[in-house]
């Protein structure tokens, strides 16, 4: 591990934490907001800071901190980033600008709250993306119920918006508690094979515990306990349905941000995989069946849906699926076009979803029968939404072409079958998408109100520009990504395979 100099990452992570103290504490609502807004692109900054400093050419963790939090435990304060994180706190704190702006006019009660929850949840997101310390992970982990549970049930838009809170927090606890499990076992783990003593002995940090013989069967337990945990939270089929309720009844910025955020998938890529490799090649079949299973029952749902919130919603799910697909295809262009679609999320799915909470605020519905002909009166839009739907079904010359490519290929590498499933998956995602649109932008006007809605305002174009020019920027050229996560990957690849010769 390389340690830092200066404690940047704290710094990415405290930033918001204290921002979000300071917009609630100000009285002044327009106020707050300017300064929660200023924050946010403060974090900004330093996620690129961070980013500009990685050394992509090494396979160590990087700007890596550590003190001693519960001596008598071991639990240390440790964070740091490798290739697989780092591109995660730009686009983090991205998301956090791109969603106040969204919400900056359309929250009417509580708004100090409002900006100050976006703002610590930013904080906590980029602490699990750092956090090298399985307990410091955790914590991080559950302090993201507290925001999303009041941003879901204060602000959402639907008459059940509490009850969808509340599913979705009792699913995220849920799979916490396996998660907890599965921490513990590690640790006691280690006290065992170092032959000390527990609590002595204990250690919850991810390096050390990586380098810790851990017996078969107890692979298998973590295993399994980690992938449930963040299965949950990703969403895989059967654990999904809270994603279609929160869409429907939340606020959409806020669903922007569960869907453009895959923490779960984040979890299984730095946590379940790699700390039970032999579990992880034993059930790699596991893992395959459940991606292929999601991708395709989530397009098939999507292609049935009217409302574009729920559409969204299921389309997310099936491009979990998707990845979990690549993940399982077990070589190095499924694991990075998996790492690659799970950053076009943050810039793909999060902006449909805004776009889609525009078209609610201006004409309170986002379902097909109420809508029709909206290229006409809303070009602006519909040019926005037609870049990010022709980036979310993989077309060429956008971001989501080279990592759908990379998955698809991976696929096909690993067994036939996992190829036909991803292929079915992508056709059916542009059958759902292109469908949709047909029924809703194109064709004539038949609503009085769509034909007095009015387009996008400066501020919403603005906003929506951003991810528009990253996702064609990562479409002609994404080698960018590929290189700064290439040697992490073939680091992660190394220790399944290694471990099983």
């Amino acid at each position: 591990m390389i340690e830092a100099d200066f404690p940047l990452l704290s710094l990415t992570i405290i930033v918001p934490l204290l921002g979000a103290v300071l917009a609630g504490s100000i009285r002044n609502t327009d106020l707050s907001k300017q300064v929660a807004l200023f924050v946010a692109v403060l974090s900004l900054l330093l996620t690129i800071c961070a980013l500009i400093l990685f050394d992509a050419g090494k396979n160590e963790f990087q700007l890596v901190e550590r003190r001693a939090w519960i001596p008598i435990l071991n639990i240390e304060y440790l964070i740091g980033i490798d290739g697989i994180s780092v591109l995660f706190l730009p686009m983090t704190a991205l998301l956090t600008i791109i969603t106040m702006l969204a919400s900056w006019n359309t929250v009417s009660h509580s708004a100090r709250f409002h900006f100050s929850l976006l703002l610590a949840l930013e904080g906590v997101s980029i602490g699990i993306f750092c956090a090298l310390d399985t307990v410091l992970f955790f914590l991080f982990w559950e302090l993201t119920l507290p925001p999303f549970f009041f941003l879901i049930g204060l602000w959402g838009i639907g008459s059940q918006r509490r009850s969808a809170a509340m599913k979705y927090t009792l699913f995220m606890l849920s799979g916490g508690v396996t998660l907890l499990l599965a921490i513990i076992v590690l640790a006691t783990n280690h006290a065992i094979q170092s032959g000390g003593q527990i609590p002595a002995d204990l250690s919850f940090s991810l390096p050390v515990l990586l380098e810790t013989a851990l017996p078969h069967d107890l692979q298998k337990l973590v295993f399994l306990l980690l992938l449930f945990g963040f299965a949950v939270k990703s969403p895989l089929v059967p654990l999904h349905t809270w994603l279609p309720t929160v869409a429907a009844e939340g606020p959409t910025h806020v669903v922007a941000i569960l869907v453009g955020l895959k923490l779960g998938i984040y979890g299984i890529l730095r946590f379940a995989m790699p700390l039970a490799p032999l579990a992880t090649m034993e059930y790699s079949w596991i893992l395959s069946v459940i991606g292929a299973f999601t991708l395709i029952y989530g397009a098939l749902i999507a292609l049935q849906q009217t409302n574009l919130r729920r559409l969204l919603a299921y389309a997310s799910v099936s491009h979990v699926g998707l990845v979990m697909v690549g993940v399982a295809s077990l070589n190095i262009q499924g694991f990075q076009g998996a790492i690659f679609q799970l950053l076009n999320f943050t810039l793909v799915a999060s902006s449909l979803m805004l776009i889609a909470g525009f078209i609610q605020h201006r004409l309170g519905s986002t379902e097909a029968i109420h809508l029709g002909g909206l290229a006409k009166v809303m070009p602006k839009l519909t040019a926005f939404y037609f870049l990010f739907a022709l980036a979310s079904i993989g077309v060429p010359g956008t971001s989501g072409f080279p990592a759908e490519l990379l998955m698809i290929l991976g696929a096909i590498s690993a067994h036939s079958v996992l190829g036909v499933a991803a292929l079915s998956g992508a056709i059916l995602s542009a059958a759902y998408m292109l469908s949709y649109t047909r029924r809703t932008f194109l064709g004539p006007i038949i609503h009085d109100d769509v034909k007095q809605v009015i387009d996008l305002q400066s501020r919403e174009m603005i906003l929506l520009l951003i991810p528009a020019l990253l996702i064609l920027a990562l479409g002609f050229y994404p080698d960018y990504i590929l290189k700064i996560n290439q040697v992490a990957s073939e680091e992660w690849l190394s220790r399944l395979t290694l471990t099983t010769h």
